[in-house]
């Protein structure tokens, strides 16, 4: 029976967006912050176990980011044995990932593409191939968003089963028709009740064989086809105690005695089709069952949230007001500016220089004061991209470190513009954040803001003291 794993390993960036380090956080104790607390118990013990070789997997970029600058040998063990897979199928177990986990479905279209090429590339950057499939961020998906995932390259996504309709009374993976004559792209639904047992009952999981001969009496498992399960990657050894060890039994021996052949999307590909269609329910996710409301406005995910939808909207009034500027200005520089924006992540790593960017795209003579110009707004426009992280929607509270941080990205997005352009933002829209506050303690989001902004001022001119 092919069965796959598959685990979606992420955390919410931590970087303080002025300084850009991790503060240290209350309960990682005795690590300094949550993200050294989860590297000892998840990611290294599942790398040195060899798990990342024999499961499906994504890596959220902004956590790899990290962990290659803490811990370059375990994100090189990670790669290495993704890569191993690849030179052996021709075919790897690793998935690209939305770049800034933000909500797909609720972006424009051209940040949908912005997000989708800069976790392609940032893939292609670390592993050395191609990706096949993506994770979506908590798997949001429409239709729109499917097409931009084809125009990029991609073959396959993961879902939660209530993503889709089947058309026919056939088990997964399915086709999904796209419009404008396109080819039907693939989704994998993840099998509903393995996976709930796996992420939320952690007694399903003390005893391997237990677990694997249970597997073929599910309800509406279908043993002769691809069967998945889906979960966060973070509970095998942190969430759950010993979980990585539960995983490298049934990986390492414990499956093949119970009939269980492991695969993952790209290799089932390789001599299987989907044998259905189904139709996208959309916008869906797998986190809130009313669509992708939890992100933009109050529901049922979290009562009493009134501050989701003033917050989101504020957001994207100033997301709006850096995207006009950046085109304004950046127009004059460069024939095609989102372009250039859509080649960050190569600018970044360090694989193209702005000069050769700029020269793809109709701007081979820039002087340096220009190149600099286009620089801050190009830095702007990726503060701009990580306002809409959607941990900062995802909590009831307004209260947390999550929704602060995209507050300071969106300062700092609005400083950078201001250093880059001198246009200064219209004081109505950072008015509209003072309508965003927290109940339990008042906190309103334009005193972050403008505290942000006071952050930003300051430390440049430090910096330029330190110059001079």
């Amino acid at each position: 029976m092919p069965l796959c794993v598959h685990g979606h390993f992420y955390q919410p960036p931590r970087e303080d967006p002025i300084s850009n380090y991790i503060p240290d956080e209350r309960g990682a104790e005795p690590f300094h912050n949550w993200n050294e607390k989860i590297l000892a118990e998840c990611y290294e013990p599942n790398a040195r176990m060899g798990n990342f070789g024999k499961i499906s997997f994504n890596i959220g970029p902004t956590l790899f980011d990290w962990m290659w600058d803490y811990a370059p040998d375990v994100a090189e063990s990670i790669v290495e044995l993704e890569r191993a897979n690849f030179l052996k199928f021709g075919v790897g177990n690793g998935l690209a990932q939305g770049y800034n986990h933000s909500i797909l479905p609720l972006l424009p279209h051209r940040d949908k593409v912005t997000n989708v090429r800069w976790g392609v590339e940032d893939f292609v950057y670390r592993f050395g191939h191609r990706p096949q499939g993506i994770w979506l961020p908590e798997t949001a998906v429409d239709i729109e968003t499917l097409c931009v995932l084809q125009d990029c390259g991609l073959e396959f996504t993961i879902l939660a089963p209530w993503q889709v309709q089947p058309l026919e009374s056939k088990p997964g993976p399915y086709f999904v028709e796209l419009p404008d004559g396109r080819k039907p792209f693939i989704v994998f639904p993840y099998h509903r009740e393995l996976s709930t047992e796996v992420s939320f009952i952690p007694k399903a999981t003390e005893n391997g064989d237990e677990f694997l001969s249970s597997i073929r009496f599910h309800q509406g498992m279908d043993t002769s086809h691809f069967n998945l399960i889906a979960s966060d990657g973070e509970l095998y050894g942190h969430h759950q105690v010993f979980r990585d060890h539960f995983l490298r039994y049934i990986l390492d021996g414990g499956g093949a005695r119970n009939g269980i052949e492991w695969s993952w999307p790209g290799l089932w590909l390789l001599d299987h089709k989907p044998e259905a269609y189904a139709i996208l329910i959309e916008p869906s996710s797998w986190s809130c069952m009313h669509g992708v409301n939890r992100w933009s406005t109050e529901c049922a995910c979290t009562p009493g949230a009134r501050w989701k939808k003033p917050f989101f909207n504020a957001m994207r009034h100033i997301s709006s007001w850096v995207d006009s500027v950046y085109e304004t200005h950046a127009s004059q520089l460069v024939s095609d500016p989102w372009e250039v924006r859509n080649q960050m992540v190569q600018l970044k790593h360090g694989k193209k220089k702005l000069e050769e960017v700029c020269n793809e795209c109709g701007a081979p003579d820039l002087d340096e004061q220009n190149l600099n110009k286009l620089s801050t707004l190009l830095r702007a426009q990726y503060e701009c991209q990580r306002m809409f992280t959607s941990c900062g929607w995802f909590f009831d509270e307004f209260h947390r470190i999550e929704p602060q941080n995209n507050i300071a990205y969106a300062a700092k997005a609005i400083w950078l513009t201001q250093q880059a352009t001198g246009e200064q933002i219209d004081p109505s829209i950072i008015e509209e954040m003072a309508q965003v506050r927290s109940e339990k303690t008042g906190l309103r989001a334009d005193t972050i803001l403008s505290q942000t902004l006071i952050r930003a001022e300051n430390e440049q001119n430090g910096l330029s003291k330190m110059l001079n």
